[in-house]
C-alpha cells in the first residue's frame, strides 16, 4: 500500500480501530460499533444539529481510547485480570456502597480465601481515591487521543466526562446535571444500554435505563430512548451494526495518508499505555526500523509501510491481561500461549481497517524466525519479506534495551552480542549488518553490560 493511499472515509478508519479498545475493556467485538448507533439514534431522537452529531458519532466510536491507560494500575490494585474487572464492573451500580462492595468481593483476588480478599480491599482503601485516579487516567488519556486526531473540542470533553452521572455520584470529577457536556451524558447512557440489550435485550437495557433515570442518566435522554425502545427493527440491525451509515452525511470526514500517520502514532499510545514496561515500545521500534530501512535504501512507500506497521504491531497485546504482560516471574505454558496469540490479534484488527488492511500480514510477523521457529504461523525464509525482516530485528533489539518485569535493561553491546548467534539462522543478516552501523555511527555499539542484567526466556 504505502503512500499515495488517498482519501478513504475516517468513519471507517475508527470503527476498525475501536475493536482494539473493545479489547482492552473486555466486551465483545463491536461493541463501541453498537454502542454509536445506539448514541446516534437518541441523537435523531433529539434532533440535534449536524456538528454535534458528527462530534458525538466519532465521540462514541472512541469512547474507550484512553482505557489502557489504567489496565496496569486496575489489575495490580485489585490483584485480578483487568479485562475481568473492566468488564464486570459496567455490569454492576458502582456508584452504590453495597453494589460495589459485593462486586469488590467478587472480582479482586480471584481463587484467594475471602482473608486474602478481605486484605487487599484494605489494602485499596489504604490507596485512597483509588477508583477516582484510575477513572481520571482513563478519561483524560481518551480526551488526549481524540485532539491527537484532530477531532474537535465537543467529542474529546465528552470521551472525558463518559462515566460521570446526572446526580453528581459519577467519576472522576463528580460533575452534576448540565455540568456534564451533553454528548458525555449520550455517551453514558448509550454505552450502558448497549451493554444490557446485548446481554439480554431491550427490555433488560431499558429496565436498567429507567433505574438509573435522574441518577446516573439525564431524565429527559431516557424518555428519548424510551421512544426508540419499541423499533425493533434498530435493535435488530445491531446484530450487524455498521458505524458509517450513522455519520452525518454533510459532515463526512476522509483521512488521507498523513492523517493515517497521525491515527497510527495515537493508537501506539494507546497500546504502549497498557504496560508501564511497554512505554514508547512502539514508537521506539518504529525509530529503529526506520533506520534499517533508510540504511537499506528502501524507497518511500516501503518506509511508510513500516512506519505505520511499527506503531501498530503490538495492538494484538490489548487483548493480553496485565497480570501476564507485567508479571516478574516466569510465564505458565497457558500465559505464554495466550502472549503468543497476540500477532494474531493484530492481525484480525488491523484487517478491519482501509488504509492499514495492507499491512496486516507485515505487522503481525514480527515474531516470526527465518529458520521456521517463530509464531504465529512459523512462516519459513522464503515467505518473509525484507521489512517482516527489518521489523523482527526492530522489536528485538528495542525489547532487549528496554526494562521488563523480568529482567532490566540491557547496553546496545550487550543487545547485540545476545543477538549474533541468531543472525543468519532465525534473524536476517543485512537487517542486523544495518543495526550494527547505525549503532557504531551512534557511537552506541561499544557500552559495558549491566551487571544486574539476568537473561530469562525472552517472551516480548
Amino acid at each position: 500500500m504505502g503512500a499515495g493511499t488517498g482519501q478513504i472515509a475516517l468513519s471507517e478508519v475508527i470503527a476498525g480501530l475501536s475493536y482494539a479498545l473493545d479489547l482492552t475493556e473486555g466486551e465483545p467485538p463491536g461493541h463501541a460499533v453498537r454502542t454509536c448507533a445506539i448514541g446516534m439514534r437518541i441523537a435523531d431522537e433529539l434532533g440535534l444539529e449536524e456538528r454535534t452529531r458528527s462530534n458525538l458519532f466519532y465521540a462514541l466510536l472512541l469512547k474507550d481510547a484512553g482505557c489502557s491507560a489504567n489496565s496496569a494500575r486496575m489489575a495490580a490494585i485489585f490483584g485480578a485480570d483487568d479485562h475481568v474487572a473492566k468488564r464486570t464492573a459496567k455490569r454492576v451500580d458502582w456508584s452504590r456502597r453495597l453494589p460495589a462492595l459485593v462486586w469488590s468481593l467478587r472480582t479482586v483476588e480471584p481463587g484467594g480465601s475471602l482473608r486474602a480478599r478481605f486484605r487487599r480491599l484494605a489494602g485499596i482503601r489504604v490507596e485512597g481515591e483509588v477508583t477516582r485516579a484510575l477513572m481520571q487516567a482513563r478519561c483524560d488519556r481518551g480526551a488526549k487521543i481524540a485532539y491527537l486526531l484532530g477531532l474537535e473540542a465537543e467529542a474529546a470533553e465528552a470521551i472525558r466526562t463518559l462515566d460521570e452521572h446526572w446526580d453528581g455520584n459519577g467519576q472522576p470529577r463528580g460533575l452534576r446535571g448540565d455540568e456534564i457536556p451533553l454528548l458525555g451524558r449520550i455517551l453514558c447512557l448509550a454505552q450502558t444500554v448497549e451493554i444490557f440489550h446485548d446481554e439480554a435485550g431491550v427490555s433488560a437495557a431499558w429496565g436498567v435505563a429507567k433505574h438509573r433515570s435522574g441518577e446516573w442518566f439525564e431524565p429527559a435522554l431516557v424518555r428519548a430512548l424510551g421512544a426508540i425502545r419499541g423499533d425493533a427493527g434498530f435493535w435488530a440491525s445491531l446484530r450487524e451494526a455498521d458505524a458509517s451509515r450513522w455519520e452525518p452525511p454533510e459532515r463526512l470526514l476522509t483521512a488521507d495518508d498523513a492523517r493515517l500517520d497521525s491515527i497510527a502514532q495515537a493508537f501506539a499510545g494507546v497500546i504502549d499505555a497498557k504496560s508501564p514496561w511497554t512505554y514508547r515500545h512502539s514508537d521506539r521500534a518504529c525509530v529503529i526500523v526506520l533506520g534499517l530501512a533508510t540504511t537499506l535504501g528502501c524507497g518511500e512507500e516501503t518506509l511508510s509501510d513500516l512506519r505505520r506497521a511499527a506503531l501498530l504491531h503490538d495492538v494484538g497485546k490489548l487483548a493480553v491481561s496485565n497480570r501476564i504482560l507485567d508479571k516478574p516471574g516466569r510465564l505458565t505454558a497457558a500465559e505464554f500461549a495466550k502472549v503468543r496469540e497476540h500477532p494474531l490479534v493484530t492481525a484480525r484488527i488491523l484487517e478491519r481497517v482501509p488504509g492499514f488492511r495492507g499491512l496486516a500480514e507485515l505487522a503481525a510477523a514480527h515474531h516470526e524466525r527465518l529458520d521456521g521457529g517463530g509464531y504465529p504461523h512459523r512462516l519459513s525464509a522464503a515467505e518473509l519479506t525484507p521489512p517482516m525482516r527489518m521489523l523482527a530485528v526492530a522489536d528485538v533489539y528495542e525489547a532487549l534495551t528496554s526494562d521488563r518485569p523480568y529482567r532490566a535493561a540491557m547496553t546496545s553491546h550487550t543487545a547485540l552480542e545476545v543477538m549474533r548467534p541468531e543472525v543468519p539462522r532465525r534473524l536476517d543478516a543485512d537487517a542486523f549488518d544495518a543495526l550494527e552501523r547505525l549503532l557504531t555511527a551512534r557511537g552506541d555499539a561499544a557500552g559495558v553490560e549491566r551487571a544486574d542484567v539476568v537473561l530469562q526466556p525472552r517472551r516480548d
